[in-house]
This record gives C-alpha cells, sequence and structure tokens, in this order.
C-alpha cells in the first residue's frame, strides 16, 4: 500500500455528532478519496496519559465521555474493530524512539476519536485504535511523538491528530452569536502556516500566531496538530478543508497533510 497522508482534523462539541454542518460533509467526501487504510491510529486530548498508552481491544467501546448533552448523543455507537496487531506495533515503534509506552486491553473510543470518525468512515468498516496524548506536552514533544508514530505510516495506517483548532471553552459556554474576530485571524495564520509547509512556523503557533493564549487557554486541543504534521514529516504542506466555526469561537478546519505516495 502507498504511503498515506496524515490528518489533523477537528472534534468540536460533542454535538457535532448529531449536527453535521460544514464539516461533517466535507469529512464524509475526503473519507471517499483517501486509499482505505488497514488501520486508522487516532490521538485525542480526551486520552491524556502519563507516558504513552495504546489501546489494544479488538472491539473498542464507544465512550460517550461528557455530560449534559441531548439524550440522542448518550445512544450513538460506532463499531468499528480495533486492530490489535498493528497497535502492537505502534507499541514497538514508540518504545524504539525512546517512549514510554503500554498497551490497554479495555481501552475504547472517547468522543474526540468517534464524533469525527463517524463522519470520516460512516459505516464503520475500517479498524481503530487509539493512541493517548502523553501529558506534558510542549510544541517539540507533541512534534516528536508525530515523527515516532511515522513508520506505521508504511504499514497502512491512517495517522489522524484529532483536536480544535480554536478551543477556548469560557467562550463556548457563554454563547457567542458571530464569528469572533480573534478566532477567525488566529485561524487564517495556521492556515497559511501550513499551506505553505512551514514546519517551525506551526511549531511556534502557540508562540507567534494573533490571539493563541485566547485561542487556546490551555494547549491540549491543539497539540494533535502537531502530532499530525509531525507524523508527516519537516516541510509537508497541508490541504485546507475549510470546516467554518461553530457556536462563534470553534473552528472545524482539517488538514490533509501530504498524500498518498
Amino acid at each position: 500500500m502507498n504511503r498515506l497522508p496524515t490528518l489533523f482534523v477537528s472534534h468540536g462539541a460533542p454535538t457535532f455528532a448529531l449536527e453535521p454542518g460544514l464539516a461533517g460533509p466535507k469529512l464524509s467526501a475526503l473519507g471517499r478519496t483517501l486509499p482505505t487504510p488497514k488501520a486508522v491510529l487516532i490521538v485525542s486530548p480526551h486520552w491524556m496519559t502519563r507516558g504513552a498508552r495504546v489501546g489494544l481491544s479488538e472491539q473498542p467501546a464507544t465512550i460517550h465521555d461528557f455530560g449534559g448533552f441531548p439524550q440522542p448523543l448518550y445512544e450513538i455507537g460506532y463499531p468499528a474493530t480495533g486492530h490489535a496487531e498493528l497497535a502492537r506495533r505502534t507499541l514497538d515503534a514508540l518504545k524504539r524512539a525512546g517512549w514510554t509506552a503500554q498497551g490497554e486491553e479495555h481501552r475504547g473510543l472517547d468522543h474526540g476519536a468517534w464524533v469525527p470518525l463517524r463522519y470520516l468512515y460512516p459505516e464503520a468498516d475500517v479498524p481503530v485504535f487509539q493512541v493517548s496524548l502523553p501529558h506534558g506536552l510542549d510544541a517539540a514533544g507533541a512534534w516528536a511523538f508525530g515523527q515516532a508514530l511515522a513508520p506505521l505510516r508504511d504499514e497502512g495506517v491512517l495517522v489522524i491528530g484529532s483536536g480544535s483548532l480554536t478551543h477556548n471553552l469560557y467562550e463556548f459556554r457563554s454563547g457567542h452569536g458571530d464569528d469572533a474576530a480573534y478566532a477567525t485571524e488566529f485561524v487564517a495564520w495556521v492556515r497559511e502556516a501550513v499551506q505553505q509547509g512551514d514546519s517551525p512556523r506551526v511549531r511556534r503557533t502557540l508562540d507567534d500566531a494573533p490571539h493563541a493564549q485566547r485561542a487556546h487557554p490551555t494547549t491540549e486541543h491543539f497539540l494533535p496538530l502537531l502530532v499530525a504534521a509531525g507524523a508527516a514529516g519537516e516541510g509537508v504542506r497541508a490541504d485546507v478543508i475549510d470546516g467554518g466555526i461553530t457556536h462563534g469561537v470553534l473552528s472545524m478546519d482539517n488538514f490533509v497533510f501530504g498524500t498518498a505516495s
């Protein structure tokens, strides 16, 4: 199989599962155009651990790791199988790269994983396993973590970092009627950096981008972008899939780093 690109997806609020908006159909269209992978490896900030963990379950459960949302959200399942063999290869790759890593036999898929995947692969017919985001990563560490996952691309694995291009939960909960100007300015800066393949600039986003602190008061939802970019490699350009901005402040943009080669 040809080497697959890597993806960054914005999973937004859990209600994205019920409200596809602009991003949902575009993710579905992307899934139809990508070569079918042997498995998806997805990293989400909703599973953060000391050191790395890799889900080994052959039937990962759908985890509804949120509260206070409409009841239909809790009735959604994403019945993809796991892929223990490729998950164990991922453990080996992480250890070879110097990361502390161990398997989790019963880990399911949190909403950062299954919500975007139900658009990307709506039939749940591609095996999926999740890799945790290690605590305490900075930008360089997240990039290096992605680099450690890169060898899996040669084994037919689609590496996905799932986060949110902007993620100010205080403003999300406060409610905004119109797209916040700061969010659109931050998004435009990041888009330009990834489209140019300017890896140093991408890594400096949280230091240099306009309104970075407001767009990401905490970093965990931005770091999966750096994981995906790191897995793609230095200087790799990304295609932008415009997902719009939901709830006034949550960018739903998705990036495709590289092409199948």
